[in-house]
């Protein structure tokens, strides 16, 4: 590889590049399974899966899947919180050699009726209490493999002892699987043994979804290869090892959550402590009690667990290594952070079409509030978008990448594809959509998007698919959505909306309520204002940019 400014600070005993194994996902657990079968390989509420156990699971639920006609390149969705179930879900599917479609739980049925077009998956599986919206967005009952998270511990329930308030309640909820659906025990229960199917680095693995510009998501193709390479590159780049112990708290539905921590860890034969949601007290308790060394997360949990009134009592000795991504770390809390624990928090920077991390900073010369620099096997440029000019250092422009961990394109659409991709002296190069610079060391720092997106809390909210549900709203007219600042979460969603006729007695409590039935919570417009009309270009087009530069200005 071409030296670059960056190099100098490369982590010592790291190659600057790899190549991905030629093996696929499975493959990884099944060597871990091997190598350590009684060490933990999850923890969940205290219940212990070793990777015998785990290894087990997964061939009973494969030969289920495959009775049940799942097979080589066919698409299942998978709709969980973070539990041993996923887990087990994934590395059933890909054992066949199927896709796995991860799906957010807080998606309504409007949200899910896309993905299950757009991606012509035959099968979801999901938990119990959510298989209504799942009904609700046109899946039949006899499609869905249906789940309650507390039934992997032993009785099928846990008494809530240690857990937060309400917790309880939540994960023994006793709802009705719908008529004809299948419930978890029984696909566990299969005795039928799962063919033997041939997957290679090549195959298609996985289908996760995102927004832009044009409303509805759009399913970013990773092969096996690409999402390999950022497994072992990632075990490289922070010399984990099997003795390692990971919170598994940021959500493995999104690709940063499912990459490196649940892939990542179980390649390496660590244990994986699994946190189906987010609470300050409990991640504490989790990180002490099973002297966590590793968490990645986003900014956000960090600031609340600093907040938390118990902070002084909480034991953070035995972590190593603390980061993450999604939003921008604030300086203030990273040095809270580090006067606290002694934790330097490392910043990284990835996309959904690059597996999770393309940048992040080294371990031993990270720079706050800066994406890093470009990740093992990693090109990265700054140009103007424009005119596609390479920008020397400090100058921003837009962020290309290049390297064995970006994604094969948009599924079924050719167009958009070859929009998002550009020749760059002579490889192929993906424009993030992200506006920022390289300073004169080679680290990345990001200053503005091309692409019309709100970051909250690390949550991606696209302006355009928040619209596209709103209109469907009875009373609303128009709709336009923009970004808000907000102390906590960096960006809240903000609606701009024009009442119809009729419906002039419509209030922002009526519009939120109506929107958190349609789409999943983190998208609900925090902000709701009323006009009478919306800035409109002369070609009729709503000129949103206008209401995003009042609202910076207010």
């Amino acid at each position: 590889m071409t030296p670059r400014a960056h190099h100098k600070f490369w982590p010592a005993r790291v190659p600057h590049a790899i190549a991905p194994p030629a093996t696929a996902l499975p493959d990884n657990l099944l060597v871990s399974a091997r190598r350590f079968p009684q060490r933990p390989a999850l923890v969940f509420l205290g219940q212990v899966t070793t990777y015998a156990e785990l290894a087990a699971q997964v061939e009973r639920l494969a030969g289920w899947l495959a009775q049940r006609g799942i097979a080589k390149g066919q698409r299942v969705l998978v709709g969980l919180q973070n539990c041993p179930q996923l887990v087990i879900a994934h590395y059933a599917i890909l054992s066949l050699g199927a896709v796995v479609v991860p799906v957010n739980p807080m998606n309504r049925a409007a949200e899910l009726q896309h993905l299950i077009k757009d991606s012509g998956a035959i099968l979801a599986v999901t938990s119990a209490d959510l298989s209504a919206e799942w009904l609700a967005a046109g899946m039949a009952a006899r499609d869905l493999l249906v789940t309650r998270l507390a039934e992997v511990l032993p009785g099928g329930r846990t008494d809530g002892a240690g857990l937060p308030p309400g917790w309880a309640d939540w994960l023994n909820a006793d709802v009705a699987l719908p008529a004809g659906a299948t419930p978890w025990r029984e696909a566990m229960a299969c005795t039928a043994a799962a063919p033997a199917v041939d997957v290679g680095a090549d195959d298609l693995a996985l289908l996760p979804y995102t927004s832009g510009t044009t409303g509805n998501p759009k399913g970013c193709m990773h092969r096996h290869r690409s999402l390999q390479h950022n497994v072992f590159a990632g075990a490289l780049w922070a010399t984990g090892s099997h003795e390692d112990v990971v919170l598994g708290v940021v959500p493995m539905f999104h690709i940063t959550g499912m990459v490196v921590v649940m892939h990542g860890t179980l390649a390496c034969g660590a244990a994986l402590v699994l946190m189906p949601r987010w609470q300050r007290e409990y991640a504490a308790r989790l990180i002490a009690e099973h002297r966590v060394t590793r968490w990645t997360n986003i900014p956000t949990m960090v600031i609340d667990l600093l907040a938390s009134p118990q902070v002084d009592g909480f034991d953070m000795s035995s972590l190593v290594s603390i980061g993450g991504g999604g939003a921008a770390m604030p300086q203030a809390v990273a040095e809270r952070l580090l006067n606290r624990w002694g934790l330097r928090y490392m910043e990284g920077y990835g996309l959904t079409e690059t597996a999770a991390p393309s940048h992040s900073n080294p371990y031993d010369a990270p720079k706050q509030q800066c994406l890093g620099v470009p990740y093992l096997s990693c090109d990265a440029r700054v140009i103007d978008p424009d005119t596609l000019r390479e920008l020397p250092a400090g100058e921003a422009g837009e962020i290309i990448v290049s390297g064995p961990m970006v994604f094969d394109g948009y599924w079924g659409q050719p167009e958009a594809t070859e929009a998002a991709f550009i020749s760059f002296e002579g490889r192929r190069f993906f424009r993030t959509g992200d506006i920022g610079y390289a300073d004169a060391d080679g680290y990345f720092f990001m200053t503005d998007r091309l692409k019309r997106m709100i970051n909250a809390s690390g949550f991606k909210v696209w302006p355009t698919e928040v619209e596209n549900l709103m209109h469907a709203h009875p009373g609303l007219a128009e709709a336009c959505i923009i970004a808000a600042p907000d102390a906590y979460r960096g960006e809240t969603v903000k609606a701009v909306v024009v009442r119809r006729a009729g419906h002039e007695s419509l209030t922002e409590d009526q519009v939120r309520d109506w929107c958190r039935a349609h789409m999943a919570a983190y998208k609900v417009p925090t902000l709701v204002e009323f006009v009478d009309s919306l800035p409109k270009s002369g070609a009729g087009k709503v000129m949103w940019r206008a209401l995003q530069e009042r609202e910076r200005t207010k």
